[in-house]
């Protein structure tokens, strides 16, 4: 994305709530996943090109500049979205998201369906899973708030750019995809990078991410705003038939696009799939 980015923090009936806004023309409202902010938010729109108009990233509760008490359950948050519009004068958004982003923005379109003209749900849950907490999790979460630890971490991935694919997507093949994308891996980087910028700060969202993914529900046959999914057939964290293949098996009218022996991370394996894809079903809106 050239144009120059933009981030405030909102004060709005619903909460404070950081963002990050770009460009022009009709808005994409993008949701970053666990560990995320307003930065990987824009990764999101750019690696999955729906970044050819407006886009307004958003800090999610209990993430970078968003207090967690903004909104802990996925209603809360889509309320939140809502009157960030409302801060922005903006009437209707596309909405994209992935991974843990995914919960609010079904919710947004269950609660605020006038102002969602449709929805990009990318490796995002269909209702609960069983997401233990990672291997070190509370551990890590102490050292993270140690800032020479997650200085030492950034200057160690930063170091080490093919590691940083290697340890994430297991796969050699998809591995080397991503290498040698010119757009995908750059952006990669700076995603797994930028995670150890206010890592602290990421924490309680991602933990409350891991709840909710554990136990919620959503009415998604009442959902009735254009639909595309998106989701891999070998994501280890959200399955594809238990998740992709029922959103779109529940969802009335949504698009499928599967991603043969894509993972959890497919928008950056798969990239040259995936945006032409997310062009169109923009486009058509």
């Amino acid at each position: 994305m050239s144009m120059s980015i933009a981030e405030a923090t909102a004060a709005t009936p619903r909460g404070l709530i950081h963002y990050a806004d770009a460009g022009e023309g009709p808005a994409v409202l993008s949701l970053h996943g666990a560990m995320g902010g307003t930065d990987q938010g824009m990764i999101l729109a750019r690696v999955t090109g729906a970044d050819a108009g407006r886009v307004i990233a958003p800090a999610r509760p209990g993430y970078p500049g968003t207090p967690l008490s903004s909104g802990v359950t996925p209603e809360a948050q889509a309320d939140l979205y809502a009157a960030l519009l409302d801060h922005l004068c903006l009437d209707r958004v596309t909405v994209i998201a992935v991974s843990g982003g995914g919960a609010s923005a079904l919710m947004f379109a269950l609660r605020h369906p006038g102002r969602c003209r449709g929805l990009v749900l990318v490796s995002t849950c269909a209702g609960p899973q069983p997401m233990p907490t990672p291997g070190g999790f509370r551990l890590f979460g102490l050292l993270a708030r140690w800032p020479a630890f997650a200085g030492w971490m950034k200057g160690r991935a930063l170091r080490n750019p093919d590691r940083i694919s290697s340890r994430s997507i297991p796969d050699l093949k998809h591995q080397g995809a991503l290498r040698a994308d010119p757009v995908a891996m750059p952006l990669y980087r700076d995603l797994r990078v930028g995670m150890f910028d206010r890592l602290a700060e990421r924490l309680p969202g991602t933990e409350n991410d891991i709840r909710t993914t554990r136990s919620q529900s959503f009415a998604l046959e009442e959902i009735g705003v254009p639909t595309l999914v998106v989701h891999g057939t070998h994501d280890p964290l959200l399955p594809y038939e238990r998740h992709g293949a029922e959103l779109v098996r529940r969802i009335q009218g949504a698009e499928m696009l599967t991603v043969c022996e894509g993972g959890h991370a497919a928008i950056f394996t798969h990239r040259a799939l995936i945006v032409p894809r997310v062009a169109g079903f923009l486009a058509a809106l």
